[in-house]
């Protein structure tokens, strides 16, 4: 049982990496578009590829915290549910963050705290996905 409960909460962190990096991915290409000054080719890149990279590492960090989080949980006899939405619930997070640090620059706290904000959503948000796991009964009636 525990195995299984392991083997869901590596899923889950994979998964929410995945959906972390596309929200970064997505606002990247966003600030590239329509909220940089460019004036050339290779500025574009580079605006573009900082970003992506900036967003693909926040969102490695947030699979760490994902799988860190549901590991403990397991062990706490905890299982993961819904972690299709868990997921997808961070990758939205995630970009309304952004999204809105982008168009609202006073929202821009710095990396530490928007880090900060980062890592206690994602360990709310998988612990908010957490139910008690069911006991199976071993008097044979």
């Amino acid at each position: 049982m525990t195995d299984d409960r392991t083997r869901i909460v590596i899923y889950y962190s994979i998964w929410a990496t995945i959906c972390a990096a596309v929200a970064g991915l997505a606002v990247a290409l966003i600030h590239t578009w329509f909220f940089s000054y460019n004036p050339g080719r290779s500025a574009v890149m580079e605006t573009l590829f900082s970003g992506s990279v900036a967003a693909v590492g926040i969102a490695a960090a947030q699979g760490a915290v994902a799988l860190l989080t549901g590991s403990v949980l397991a062990q706490m006899g905890r299982t993961l549910q819904y972690t299709l939405l868990l997921g997808l619930l961070i990758g939205v997070f995630d970009f309304v963050m952004y999204l809105l640090q982008m168009v609202v620059p006073a929202t821009e706290l710095g990396w530490v705290p928007d880090l900060v904000i980062i890592v206690v959503a994602t360990a709310a948000i998988t612990v908010a996905g957490a139910r008690k796991a069911a006991g199976i009964s071993m008097t044979g009636a």
